[in-house]
């Protein structure tokens, strides 16, 4: 304090940066939007109702509920600056803010994921970083409407002044709906945003009450065993989710071309191999990221777009499309799930005799960043632990391939099968991939890696079946969910393309009046349905009046 004294000039320089940086801190705080995209020059220059309101009730309170209001108003305020950055974060994976009932286990895959990828000292630097970001926000916020009450308080003629002035800006400006390009002058942002979050907080406990009740509904849970799935008895079927894999790679103009002639070359070797397929349109309940909710959506029939739903649909009795399998008492039913590392109970409720994960698919390869076994050695797998035995009953899989998952460098290539082995040689092949750092810089790159990981997915799938499938190989495969906003460049939609492939007629006869397209391509007008919507009408096609 001494020294300050005795340079005065310099003393009220700080003080003066000091506050101009605690006016930033909050205007900043106050108008900066939960999106990235919505970012602008023209955000900062708005005026916020809920800081000319704060700043008047500021002025008139008296000095001991003035001080404990500036406090509280200050963490409230970083409290709502912290959860948009969180929201930023969500819209750029997700396609959608953050869910304060539902989606905190979000958190810890979110953690899982920076492990998995950049490595147990990426993830605790990561860790680490979010955890002073937060803690700084708050404390900076707080201190900074602390400062400006001050600084008010020692000019309140000036403040009062200035505040009434802004206050009837602000009527004036939303009045007349006067704007800057797009973005209104006058906001009240803040005020809509948390009354946005208390009713998105009321849904999510209201959801609980909805899901349960459309539980209840089972159109077959009275049917014997014996009229379940009778037109694939004797099959082989095998129902297949390659993640990431949206419509936007068929459908955008940057990918169109390549997937298209990945598609048509795939189509063009299952027919020669004695194939036929037909495709259609899903549409998932979740975007980026969530694959298990998607999966369980397709299994179970009920729309499980939520963490909450997830949890009561696994701790539940709700018969799946692999229990009814399962039930016939027809089919062996087995999991390869390449992407589980750890114990996982929920593989118990969909009904599965067994359950192969990555430990036990006898990969001694590299994992491609997150994807710990690629799909042509999972594939492969799948055909030595199970489909290639002799004198074996038959088989119903639930396949789940990883490579195409986030952040898709480096990604596998296809080899000669007979080179597979035990996945040694994956090692040199993951030297020749990409850096996922450098990738991830540029999101054209980001995109094409992705394509080429989706092509590398379709193609093992394909190159599988006509290598090892028979007149008894049923194969449905589809997408998950799209890829993250990065790589669908603004696309919003959910669609994912879902494909059936079968040598017997009889097999694709049963969904003639399905309306799909000949061929591992949907048409862009094929028809769509939500994916809840899959397993009954599967089931309905392959009953005994199918």
């Amino acid at each position: 304090m001494l020294r300050w004294r005795r340079h005065p000039r310099t003393a009220r320089g700080v003080s003066a940066a000091t506050t101009v940086l605690a006016g930033a801190l909050v205007v900043f705080a106050l108008l900066v939007p939960n999106r990235i995209e919505r970012i602008e020059f023209a955000s900062f220059l708005r005026i916020p109702a809920e800081g000319v309101l704060l700043a008047g009730l500021l002025l008139a309170l008296p000095a001991r509920p003035r001080r404990i209001t500036a406090v509280v108003a200050g963490a409230f305020l970083g409290l709502l600056t912290v959860l948009k950055f969180v929201d930023m974060g969500f819209y750029q994976v997700l396609a959608r803010p953050f869910d304060l009932v539902l989606d905190w286990i979000l958190i810890e895959h979110a953690t899982d994921f920076l492990r998995e990828t950049f490595g147990r000292t990426g993830q605790v630097l990561a860790v680490v970083g979010v955890i002073v970001l937060f803690v700084a926000v708050l404390v900076l916020t707080t201190l900074a409407v602390v400062r400006l009450t001050n600084l008010m308080v020692r000019h309140r003629p000036v403040a009062a002044r200035t505040t009434l002035i802004l206050g009837t800006a602000w009527i004036t400006c939303m009045t007349l709906g006067l704007q800057l390009g797009a973005v209104p002058v006058a906001t009240k942002g803040n005020a809509e945003f948390v009354g946005n979050r208390v009713e998105q907080v009321r849904a999510g406990l209201e959801d609980a009450r909805v899901f349960r009740r459309q539980a209840a509904v089972d159109a077959f849970a009275k049917t014997p065993p014996d009229q379940l799935l009778t037109g694939l008895r004797g099959k082989d079927v095998l129902f297949t989710f390659i993640e990431s894999y949206g419509r936007v790679a068929i459908d955008d103009p940057a990918m169109a071309e390549q997937t298209d002639a990945v598609l048509e070359e795939g189509t063009g070797r299952l027919k020669a191999a004695g194939f036929a397929s037909r495709s259609g349109w899903l549409q998932s309940p979740v975007t980026g990221a969530g694959s298990w909710l998607a999966h369980s959506t397709f299994l179970s029939g009920l729309w499980i777009k939520n963490q909450q739903r997830y949890r009561s649909l696994t701790t539940s009795d709700r018969m799946t499309l692999t229990k009814y399998f399962g039930k016939t008492g027809a089919w062996r039913t087995v999991g390869i799930v390449p992407g589980v590392r750890r114990a996982w109970p929920e593989g118990k409720f969909f009904g599965l005799d067994h359950i192969y994960d990555s430990e036990h698919l006898g990969y001694h390869g590299p994992y491609f960043s997150w994807t710990p076994v690629p799909d042509q050695f999972s594939m492969e797998a799948f055909e030595r632990l199970e489909h290639g035995k002799e004198n074996r009953e038959p088989i119903m899989a639930e396949i789940i391939l990883a490579s195409s998952h986030n952040p898709w460098s480096p990604i596998a290539r296809m080899i000669d099968w007979e080179d597979l082995g035990d996945g040694s040689v994956f090692h040199r092949i993951k030297k020749e991939g990409t850096d996922p750092a450098e990738v991830w810089k540029d999101p054209e790159k980001v995109r094409t890696e992705y394509r080429k990981a989706i092509a590398y997915s379709i193609r093992s799938l394909t190159e599988w079946v006509e290598r090892y499938g028979d007149d008894d190989t049923v194969l449905v495969f589809l997408g998950d969910h799209q890829p993250v906003p990065t790589v669908t460049a603004g696309d919003t939609g959910k669609d994912v393309p879902v494909t059936i492939v079968a040598r017997d007629e009889k097999v694709l006869e049963r969904i003639a009046d399905w309306g799909w397209t000949d061929g591992l391509k949907p048409a862009g007008d094929a028809p769509r349905w939500g994916m809840d919507k899959f397993r009954d009408r599967f089931m309905t096609a392959y009953g005994p009046r199918g």
